[in-house]
This record gives structure tokens, sequence and C-alpha cells, in this order.
């Protein structure tokens, strides 16, 4: 039998030629050298990465590459001549995953970002046989994470990322900087156990979870561990994100509820000591909401004034408990508040439970209470002070009629005291009344009440209401007093009183 032939060397080694094209198919560039510094060739991809199309343009030493590219590493530090990937590998240094910046000999911003491993291939025996420099075009990869660090940065939102696969903090804005005080380098690099950002968040074991599964963690609010050991009330979220590397990540957004809180706590502080306020202010006062105009509160001094009880009055309108004296009087306030918001010294007649009426003067303004438009309106009572007014213009009145034993000096006093005398050349302007208003007007003057105008003029007691409320109206009077002087500033004949 025939001893088998073992194959030769030749058989057993490829032809060179094979090789070279099979190295310039490959979207790697492959750069050979020679230990003393010469390029012995360069497949067609490492000649585009570096803009080239021939191995002359390259440089075939490494002397002549150094001419014509400069190359810094990844951030822009400088690489020295004696430092550099093809240097290194002349030396038989062999190293892996080297990212540096290239750029053509006399521009300022690199054109290509080269990922490079240097590799030493030797014989059977140990003699050299090649030196290999391996290039990948990391151009496009870096640029695309310039441009999310860009916006990741820019983004005015304090925000992290974590990568999922080792949950770890990848990259931290400035934003997020000012709102914690921590610095970079005692974020990044560490993992969510050293930084716990969900420790004290409103749903911490379901936030866990989503974050776990690479889900998206609805906002919720969290207290954010500072440097000093305090924390801040924020509201958080999570967004499941890739990074340009293809990672999977989450990024969490931040939002400062600090500022809300405080002013939250100071509005509340604020309403508090209103509400103390209203209770015990001895002016009595109403708080009504604006539509509608329901009663939302009542001091205690209202309550007083009123004769009513708290629950009696608190949900309903005034027109269901008849608070004032009329429906036209309630109207008029209501229409004050709608055309200016607010008025002052209006005189009006509270209707008390018992059905007393008591002389206020009203005030109200447009107030916000726990967010609600409101009207506070606040009435001080004058029935006393109208009672003494009256009781002074009858005694007035009463001397008039019967004067003969008075003499002229007292009587111009009285009339003085009774109606300013209007300065010399002054004019008061003129008001066109009717019939019937010129004859209330003179009962009024007399002194009767409405129910004897009534019964003077055969009228019913609502109607005298209605012509006292436009004779009001007409002449700018708020009160019987008012209009006695009115009408005694113009001259108006103040006749004798007529039995009541």
């Amino acid at each position: 039998m025939a001893k088998r032939r073992s194959p030769s060397a030749a058989a057993r080694s490829p032809d060179r030629t094979q090789l070279e094209q099979i190295i310039n198919t490959l979207s790697d560039g492959v750069i050979r050298l020679s230990p003393d510094g010469h390029i012995l060739s360069a497949n067609q991809a490492a000649l585009t990465m570096h803009g080239c199309a021939t191995l002359d343009a390259l440089g075939t030493t490494v002397k002549a590459y150094s001419q014509r590219f400069d190359l810094r590493f990844r951030g822009g530090r400088d690489i020295g001549k004696d430092a550099t990937p093809m240097a290194r590998l002349c030396r038989c240094e062999t190293f892996d995953d080297l990212v540096v910046e290239v750029r053509r000999h006399g521009t300022r911003e690199p054109d290509w970002v080269h990922r490079e491993r240097g590799l030493v291939l030797t014989g059977a025996a140990g003699e050299l046989e090649c030196l290999v420099l391996i290039i990948c075009d990391a151009t496009e990869a870096y640029e695309a994470e310039e441009r999310f660090e860009s916006m990741f940065n820019a983004n005015p939102a304090p925000a992290l990322i974590v990568r999922l696969a080792d949950l770890r903090f990848v990259r931290v804005n400035e934003g997020f900087l000012e709102l914690s005080g921590w610095d970079r380098d005692q974020i990044i690099g560490h993992t969510l156990y050293d930084f716990d950002i969900l420790a004290e968040a409103e749903r911490r074991d379901k936030a866990k979870a989503l974050l776990k599964d690479g889900e998206t963690i609805p906002q919720m609010e969290a207290r954010l561990p500072l440097p000093a050991g305090d924390s801040k009330l924020v509201l958080l979220a999570g967004h499941p994100a890739e990074m340009p590397n293809n990672e999977p990540c989450m990024i969490f957004t931040f939002a400062d509820l600090e500022p809300r809180h405080r002013a939250e706590q100071a509005l509340r502080q604020s309403e508090e000591r209103f509400a103390t306020a209203f209770r015990f202010a001895p002016v009595p006062m109403l708080l009504t909401s604006l539509d509608g105009h329901r009663i939302l509160n009542v001091n205690h001094a209202f309550l007083a004034l009123t004769d009513w009880g708290y629950e009696s009055v608190v949900g309903r309108k005034p027109a269901d408990i008849e608070l004032f004296e009329t429906a036209a009087t309630r109207r008029e306030i209501e229409k004050k508040i709608a055309e200016s918001g607010a008025f002052r010294g209006y005189e009006v007649q509270l209707k008390a439970r018992g059905g007393d009426l008591v002389t206020c003067l009203a005030s109200a303004e447009t107030v916000t209470i726990n967010g609600q438009f409101c009207i506070l309106a606040a009435f001080q009572d004058i029935s006393e002070r109208k009672r003494t007014e009256l009781d002074l213009i009858a005694a007035i009145e009463g001397a008039m009629q019967d004067s003969s034993w008075l003499s002229q000096k007292i009587m111009d006093r009285l009339a003085a005291l009774r109606a300013p005398v209007a300065p010399q050349g002054s004019t008061l302007p003129t008001v066109e009344l009717t019939r019937r208003e010129r004859e209330v007007l003179g009962l009024i003057t007399q002194g009767r009440s409405d129910d004897a105008i009534a019964d003077t003029l055969g009228l019913k007691r609502n109607t005298v209401r209605n012509h006292v409320a436009r004779l009001y109206g007409k002449i700018d009077a708020h009160s019987r007093a008012e209009a006695i002087i009115w009408a005694r500033d113009r001259g108006h004949h103040l006749g004798p009183a007529e039995p009541k």
C-alpha cells in the first residue's frame, strides 16, 4: 500500500495574492507595517478612512504618515509622535480598542474618529512575520454620541441616565447637578444601589419593578437625597431609551417641587390666618361665591347681628333667607359687584331672622379663597346713628314749625345745622321729579313713614317704597335724612306736619 504524502509547505500556506484579495473585501481597514517603519500595504477601507486613493497619498512610511495626519486621543489630548498607534506597533506593542481622532495636517477639526487595534504576527518558530494595524471607522457613532450628549446636556430639565444592564449611572446633565448639589464624579460610575433615587419615591416598589423590566416609570413624587444628608421634594419620571451604542438605558427626569411646596404652605398658612381673622373680626362679615352668590361662610359678628344660626345660612343664597329688605336691594348689590368687582359704603337694610331691619353700611370686595373667586362683604351697623339723625331732624322740624318763641339768631343756626347754606354764587343741579315724586318728597320732609305716606296718598305700601327708591336714585340719596337735606337745599317748602 502506497504511503500518503503529506502536504507540502507551499500547499499549507495560502497564496499572498489571495490574502490581499480577502483583506481588500473587509469593511475594517487593514495596514501592514514592517518593524523598520515602512507601510507595506493598506486595503481600500483603510485608504477610504483617510480620504486617500493610493498608498502614496497615505504615506509609505510611519514618518510620512505622521506628516500628513495629526492624531489626538478622544477628547482632544495630543498624542506624541512616539506614542501613535503605528509607532507603538513598530515597537511590537499590541493594543486593543484605542480610540483616536484623525485630522489632515493643517486643519483644526478632526475629520474621522478611528477605533484601532495592533497585532504582532509571528511564525511557527516565533519569528516576526507581520505587524498589522486594524482600523474601525467610528466617526458616525461618535458624531451620534456627540449629538446625544449635546442634546442631553442642553436640556434644562434635570436628568440622569441609568444603564439597564448594571443599573450604573452613565450620564448626568448640569440641570441635575444644580438641582441636587452633587458633583459629576459623585454620580457617574456609581450604581442605583449607591445613590438610590427611588428609595423615597411615592410608589417605590412599582417604580423599581418597571425599571427592572425597562418600562416607562410614570410621574411620581419622591425625596431626592442631597449631599449633606438632607432631601428635596421632586417629581420624577423614567423613560426607556437606547444610548448611541445601542445599550438599553433609562432616562430619569426631575422637576423641583420645593418652590410649589413652599408656596402651598405659605398659601395654607395665609388662608388659616384669614380664616381666624374672619371668624373673630368684630365687624359682621359674609363670604359668598362669585358664581351664584351662595353663602360660603359667615363670622360670629354676623350671626350676632342677624340672629341667624350658622347652619341656617351657610350653603344657601341671600335670596333664600331674605337677607336684604327687598329683592331690588339684593339685585343692586349683585349688579355693583358684577360691574366693578367692589363697592364701598352702600347703605342697606339687613333683615334679621325675626324680621327686624338693621340699617348698615355695606362694603364688598372680590377675593380668591382656595383658588375660588368669592365676594367678601362687611357690614357696619348704623341703626343707632340713623335713629339719632332722625331724632335731630324731627327736633329741628318741630322747632322751625313753632319758632315764635325763638330768636332769629337761633333760627339761623338751626337752619344751618339742618341744611348748610351752599357757597354764594354756586348752583345746585336740578332734578326733574314727577308730580307723585314731589308729593312723596314733601311728605318725607314732614317726617312721614312709608305707611303714613301710603294712607295719605291712597297707595299701597310697596308702591310707596318703589316711589321712594326711584326718588332716592334721582337725587342720589341713601336715606330720609339725605332726602330732607336735599329738599331743603333746593328750597322745597316743608309744610306743617299733619297728623299721622
